[in-house]
C-alpha cells in the first residue's frame, strides 16, 4: 500500500504538535481520525514511526528520518501551488514572522505596514515571544533571532547589527547619585531580564557589563522600558526603541556601548518558493532601514 500525501500531512501534524489532539486541532480533525491515519502511514512503510509516552509521541529513528522527507515533500508542495497560481505583482496568502518583543514592538510594526500597503492581499502576522520560535514546528513561517542557530536544516541570513547603551530617565537621573564612571553603577537600582529566564546567551547583557544583581527584572523588553521610563532604575535599552521614550537618556556612552546583531532564520525548503523569498527580501530590507533610521533619531 502505497502512502498518501494527506497521511504525511498528518505526521508532520504530530510530529510538530507531539500529540494526536494537537495535530487534530491545527488540522481540523478529531483524534481518533488523526491516529488512524497515522497507523494507516505506519502500516505503509511497515514500521513505527511515533513512540507514545505519558508526555506526548515522540518520533522513534524512523520517523526522524521520515521528517526531513517529509518536509522536502511540503515544500515543493507548497511551491508547485504557487506554481500554477502564476507569479502576480503583489504576494498573497498569510505570512507568520516570529520574533523577541524588542525587534516585534519597535520595528516589525512599522516594517510590516510598508510591506502590507505594497501586497494589499497579503496577510503578515506578527508572533512576539520572549523564547526562540519553534520553526520546526511550523510555529512561523520565518523567525527574527539574535544568535545564529546551530542545529536544524535552516537558512540562515544576518540582516543587521544594532546597538545598545545603559539608559535612565531624567527624573531618576535628577533625584539619584550621579552615574559618572562604571563603579558608580553599584549605587543604583538595575532593571534587566529575570536571569534565569534569558533564552539566549546575546541578551545577558548585564553580565557582559559586570552587573550581578538585578532588582526589577522581566522577561519582556517592553516591562523593561517601562519600568526605567517611570523612573524605577537604569537598564540596557536598544537604540532603536529610544526615539519611542523621550525621557530616556544614554549614560556612560564612551565607557559602555554593545553590538548586537539580528539575523533571519527559514526552513530550508523553502529557499524554492519565489513567494517566501520575496517577502523575506522585503524584511530584512525593511528592518535594516528602520534600524538605521530609529539610531539615527537616538542620539541625545
Amino acid at each position: 500500500m502505497e502512502p498518501h500525501w494527506d497521511d504525511m500531512k498528518v505526521f508532520l501534524a504530530v510530529a510538530r504538535e507531539e500529540s494526536l489532539s494537537g495535530a487534530g486541532r491545527l488540522l481540523k480533525l478529531d483524534p481518533a481520525t488523526v491516529g488512524r491515519r497515522i497507523a494507516r502511514l505506519e502500516a505503509a512503510y511497515d514500521t513505527p514511526l511515533f513512540a507514545k509516552s505519558p508526555q506526548g509521541y515522540t518520533m522513534t529513528a524512523a520517523g526522524e528520518r521520515l521528517l526531513a522527507h517529509g518536509e522536502q515533500a511540503e515544500a515543493a508542495m507548497r511551491s508547485a501551488s504557487e506554481a500554477l497560481a502564476g507569479t502576480t505583482e503583489g504576494l498573497t496568502g498569510q505570512i507568520r514572522i516570529g520574533a523577541p518583543d524588542g525587534s516585534a514592538n519597535y520595528l516589525l510594526p512599522q516594517v510590516c505596514e510598508r510591506i502590507s500597503d505594497e501586497n494589499p492581499d497579503l496577510d503578515i502576522q506578527i508572533l512576539a515571544l520572549p523564547r526562540i520560535i519553534n520553526l520546526s514546528r511550523r510555529e512561523a513561517d520565518m523567525a527574527i533571532t539574535v544568535s545564529t542557530p546551530t542545529a536544524g536544516h535552516l537558512l540562515v541570513q544576518k540582516i543587521t547589527d544594532y546597538k545598545l547603551h545603559l539608559v535612565a530617565s531624567r527624573r531618576y537621573l535628577r533625584r539619584s547619585p550621579p552615574i559618572e564612571k562604571v563603579e558608580d553603577l553599584k549605587g543604583h537600582r538595575m532593571i534587566g531580564y529575570i536571569p534565569d529566564m534569558i533564552f539566549d546567551r546575546e541578551l545577558d547583557y548585564l553580565n557582559d557589563i559586570g552587573i550581578e544583581r538585578v532588582a526589577l527584572s522581566s522577561n519582556s523588553v517592553s516591562v523593561q522600558l517601562r519600568q526605567v521610563s517611570q523612573g524605577s532604575g537604569v537598564c540596557v535599552a536598544h537604540d532603536f526603541t529610544l526615539p519611542y521614550h523621550g525621557n530616556l537618556r544614554q549614560i556612560l556612552m564612551d565607557r559602555i556601548s554593545l553590538t548586537r546583531s539580528f539575523y533571519l532564520v527559514r526552513h530550508q525548503g523553502d529557499q524554492r518558493s519565489e513567494r517566501l523569498n520575496r517577502f523575506a527580501e522585503a524584511l530584512s530590507r525593511g528592518i535594516r532601514d528602520e534600524v538605521a533610521r530609529l539610531e539615527g533619531n537616538s542620539a541625545t
